[in-house]
């Protein structure tokens, strides 16, 4: 593969080919060393060409209807002359097979629009691998043209810290009723939301969802905002009946007009690419280790002791680390 082979996929992607944007994402998910050389080559060249989408992240406790709420947004947006890709974090995937593709054939109308992309981000095997390439993935998108991307959390844990992390914009997406309406989500994703928003807030419901907001309000008053520009709403909405769903999209750009004014959304980008390049740094080294030939051949043999108790993991760990150690001077 050369330099030729990346201007191809760099041409299609430039020029809306989807086609080839989703030969793209699949040469930057693979796993073989010489399609992941290719596909840096060509997020490289692409890098010129992102950073001007609005990248909005969103959450949900089970049952909070994300997946109707990011069709009816998406299709709202497209409606008003945006493009809009999603792409889904789901570390669990390796294990449950994740739910992106459930959740495909229920955002009927967006997949089926020439202008929404609706993508699973692999899991590599770890939630830093997800985060890599679902990154990436998202830069590609930028560059063919989606002015909006919208990144889900399908799996549960760090994700939505994870996702928070690339994103412009947190969303966390709740439903009214179940008693404490704190209950279910932690404290940690709330500290990093940008906006609630109350879902399913129709029929019998719109009296407990109002309830649930004016609970929100008064939790997130006890919090310290993770913006000194910003303090985060809490708003009611039903993707079901389309209501209240521009109010949140008018929220998002409120927020982006407000951060971009003051210089804040330009500094919360800077130290995202910080962090994606100390996160590449992590991943350099960890496939250094792994594919050491000294840590292949003992790797599994000490791995094995540790399991049936034979050796302890603290002096297991330093035995392989002094292997290199010692391979380093030698």
């Amino acid at each position: 593969m050369s330099l030729k082979d990346a201007e191809w996929y760099v041409q299609g992607v430039l020029e809306q080919d989807r086609k080839i944007l989703a030969k793209t994402i699949t040469l930057i998910e693979s796993s073989l060393p010489a399609h992941q050389e290719l596909g840096q080559a060509v997020v490289d060249r692409l890098l010129p060409h992102t950073g001007e989408s609005v990248r909005v992240g969103i959450t949900g406790v089970p049952g909070a209807g994300k997946s109707t709420f990011i069709e009816s947004l998406g299709v709202m947006l497209l409606e008003t002359g945006h493009r809009v890709a999603v792409l889904a974090v789901d570390p669990s995937s390796t294990r449950s097979g994740g739910s992106i593709l459930a959740d495909k054939t229920r955002m009927e109308r967006l997949s089926a629009s020439d202008v929404a992309f609706i993508r699973p981000s692999p899991s590599g095997g770890t939630l830093g691998g997800v985060a890599r390439k679902t990154r990436e993935t998202m830069l590609v998108c930028e560059a063919a043209g989606f002015d909006v991307v919208i990144i889900e959390t399908v799996g549960v844990g760090q994700s939505e810290t994870t996702v928070s992390s690339m994103v412009d914009f947190f969303l966390v997406l709740l439903i009214p009723g179940g008693g404490d309406e704190l209950q279910g989500i932690k404290k940690g994703v709330i500290e990093i939301a940008d906006v609630i928003a109350i879902n399913k807030a129709d029929g019998d419901n719109i009296e407990k969802a109002e309830k649930a907001r004016k609970e929100y309000e008064t939790a997130l008053h006890l919090l310290t905002p993770a913006s000194s520009n910003w303090i985060p709403p809490v708003l009611t909405c039903s993707a079901i009946e389309m209501t209240g769903i521009k109010e949140v999209w008018d929220t998002i750009l409120e927020h982006r007009n407000k951060l971009t004014g003051t210089g804040e959304l330009r500094e919360i980008r800077q130290k995202q690419s910080l962090d994606w390049m100390l996160s590449i740094i992590d991943d350099g080294i960890r496939d250094w280790f792994y594919g050491k030939p000294e840590v292949k051949k003992k790797l599994p043999k000490i791995s094995l002791e540790v399991e049936k108790g034979l050796k302890e993991p603290t002096i297991a760990a330093r035995e392989i680390l002094f292997t290199l150690r010692k391979e380093n001077k030698d």
